[in-house]
């Protein structure tokens, strides 16, 4: 059953209820991008940049181990 048989053309044509529609469009997409996110694996920026706070060589009690 539609929207149209429920309410009538006049009340669907209303600013308001266009106002609404924008929102539960912008609503939907944002969940889909958070959700997609979600998925994907985790992007760490440190590990694209190198960093000071690294250490050149391992100080394991392992030093032959790869790092």
């Amino acid at each position: 059953m539609s929207a149209m048989a429920l309410l009538p053309e006049s009340l669907l044509r209303t600013e308001i209820v266009a106002v609404l529609a924008a929102f539960v469009a912008i609503n939907t997409i944002v969940y889909v991008t958070l959700a997609v996110a979600k998925l994907l694996p985790k992007v760490y920026v440190s590990d694209w940049i190198a960093s000071r706070s690294r250490r050149s060589e391992t100080r394991s009690i392992h030093p032959d181990s790869p790092v």
